[in-house]
């Protein structure tokens, strides 16, 4: 009973039960729910997501977070399709794709962490930078006609399963465990937890931010690439609402706005659970319009949920006679 107790009262365990019911109730609800091509239609969409959600649940824990992901996907995407058709070989263009992501998370972190301009501020103007920066290197057209050693990234599978659902998977477990067990990572809970406090304690704050920012960037610059990939053409709408998607699954897994909060594990069953909705919606024929309210719904849901248990805790603490500062 204290082993049910227990796990009733994690955020991953509760989650956990809602997928399985939203699952068993899509599997009676559609015949078309539990066919092979909606599946792994669910799952390949949901590894680009997923592979983006990980760096940001890293950053939401330290207590910034990042707008300009859905952006930094397009324009790597982009740039490194351009790369490969000026045949520059596909191994440099990915790294270079890499590189400029880093590069670009770093910009944002060095304005967030040293200018001490807002996070929301510094990440919405990149949005807009390098969303206007992608229509102009590309024309505004989409960049196809790309060599099959490119494409490989993307399409290629490993045991009867594509190679993004592998990247995914590899980069839930291996971010877990690094965010879990790594003492650098863990310091992002101390950071989220109490900024001030951190740096009184000796945390480099300003050096774990910028690299959680270029952690950010990277991978959403990695998920810009296997997206382009998969796709075999680089799309100057691909990553559009893409930031609100991910810091939707990021909130629901457990991670909180003000920081100190949130398992990359717990990120990952959150971003199920808005694919399962997302997919629902679709097997049913709602208007794609209405997929963008109930994305909006739910991650207004999923703050005042955070909000609510914040409270809940201080009030908690505060009859223990511990306080809360």
């Amino acid at each position: 009973m204290n082993f049910i107790k227990h796990m009733a009262r994690l955020r991953e365990f509760m989650i956990l039960c809602i997928v399985i019911g939203v699952i068993l109730t899509m599997s009676f609800a559609s015949p078309h729910f539990l066919t092979s091509r909606n599946l792994i239609a669910l799952m390949l969409g949901l590894s680009i997501e997923t592979i983006i959600a990980v760096g940001m649940t890293n950053l939401m824990v330290s207590g910034g977070f990042d707008m300009s992901v859905g952006s930094i996907t397009a324009f790597i995407g982009a740039a490194t399709a351009m790369m490969v058709t000026f045949d520059i070989p596909v191994f440099s263009a990915v790294i270079l794709g890499l590189c400029i992501g880093a590069f670009i998370g770093m910009l944002n972190g060095l304005v967030v962490a040293k200018l001490g301009i807002n996070a929301f501020v510094t990440t919405l103007s990149s949005l807009s930078l390098f969303r206007g920066l992608t229509l102009i290197v590309s024309g505004g057209r989409n960049i196809s006609g790309l060599p099959e050693s490119f494409e490989v990234i993307g399409q290629s599978s490993l045991l009867g399963i594509q190679m993004p659902i592998w990247y995914a998977v590899f980069l839930v477990i291996a971010g877990d465990m690094m965010l879990r067990k790594a003492r650098f990572f863990r310091q992002n809970y101390y950071i989220g937890g109490n900024e001030k406090a951190a740096r009184l304690s000796g945390i480099s704050v300003d050096k774990i931010k910028i690299i959680n920012y270029v952690l950010t960037g990277l991978f959403a610059g990695f998920a810009g690439i296997v997206m382009t990939s998969r796709l075999g053409s680089a799309s100057m709408t691909a990553g559009i609402g893409l930031e609100l998607r991910v810091i939707t699954a990021v909130i629901i897994g457990g991670a909180s706005l003000g920081g100190g909060e949130g398992t990359v594990i717990g990120t990952f069953l959150g971003s199920v659970l808005m694919a399962l909705i997302v997919n629902a919606l679709t097997l049913f024929g709602v208007d794609v319009y209405w997929q963008t309210f109930v994305i909006g719904g739910t991650l207004l849901i999923a703050v005042v949920i955070d909000r609510l248990g914040k409270i809940r805790r201080e009030k908690k603490n505060l009859a223990s006679g511990r306080g809360i500062k």
